[in-house]
């Protein structure tokens, strides 16, 4: 691809957004495209976000668990960017019916950061040394892929098929709990639709979190003090709309829920 062409289909990627539509995989249009023009073509739409006024909170990791990665027939992870317009609080109803299209749920575990991590080089050790506190979290993704027909390319390009994300309001040290073996379960509507625990992406999020920081260390990113970094669902995608009441508890953790709307 050339200049124009990443420059063309971020800002296709940004009116999809804005105006809530879907576009044909690039991946169809766009023969050999790469995961590092995707990249390029994300970053061009996160600077129109940024450029309407959107602020950068955080970074999220996609596609870690077997269970996602099956249903995405996508066997690698990726990143996407956070901001302030994606982020809601515990309490709030989530307006997925004005502001996704194709919305699918997760559950994760959020890692708050006191200080700054920058690959290579970043242990684990590293991981949990700069990480403030961990909170149980809803992760809601989209595509504006149609019917969300992505190879690895068509969703690093969508920012990591970013949608919105809610945290729980209770916070843990990480270093107070085990976040390989700690269980997850997700509840949809008052049933039970999904169990994990953290071994499910990448073996522990704390690999995620330090995979995150070694991968953007290679392009001089950062994972900065403050931030919020998504480290990747334990169980399925699960498909979500208005009306739609979802709750995850996470063993030592606490939990979190949200209403759809």
């Amino acid at each position: 691809m050339n200049q124009e062409q990443i420059i063309q289909c971020g800002d296709e990627l940004y009116k999809a957004l804005t105006q809530r539509h879907t576009l044909r995989p690039l991946t169809e249009r766009f023969d050999g495209i790469t995961i590092e023009e995707a990249y390029h073509i994300s970053l061009r739409m996160m600077d129109r976000r940024v450029a309407a006024g959107e602020t950068v909170i955080g970074k999220k990791i996609g596609v870690t668990s077997k269970a996602v990665q099956n249903m995405l027939n996508v066997y690698q992870p990726d990143f996407g960017y956070l901001t302030d317009k994606m982020a809601y609080s515990q309490g709030q109803e989530m307006p997925i019916s004005e502001q996704l299209i194709q919305p699918k749920a997760e559950g994760e575990i959020a890692f708050i950061l006191k200080k700054d991590l920058m690959g290579p080089g970043v242990t684990n050790a590293d991981v949990l040394a700069a990480t403030d506190c961990v909170i149980p979290c809803f992760e809601v993704v989209d595509s504006r892929i149609e019917n969300w027909q992505i190879k690895i390319q068509d969703t690093i390009a969508d920012n990591a098929s970013c949608g919105l994300f809610i945290l729980g309001d209770k916070a843990v040290d990480p270093r107070k709990v085990d976040l390989m073996t700690c269980g997850m379960v997700v509840e949809k509507n008052g049933s039970v639709i999904s169990t994990g625990a953290g071994a499910a992406a990448l073996g522990s999020p704390v690999n995620c979190v330090a995979w995150l920081a070694n991968t953007l260390g290679t392009f001089g990113i950062p994972l900065k003090a403050g931030e919020v970094i998504l480290s990747g669902s334990l169980v399925p995608l699960e498909p979500v709309q208005a009306g739609d009441f979802m709750s995850v508890s996470i063993g030592g953790i606490g939990s979190a829920s949200v209403r759809f709307v």
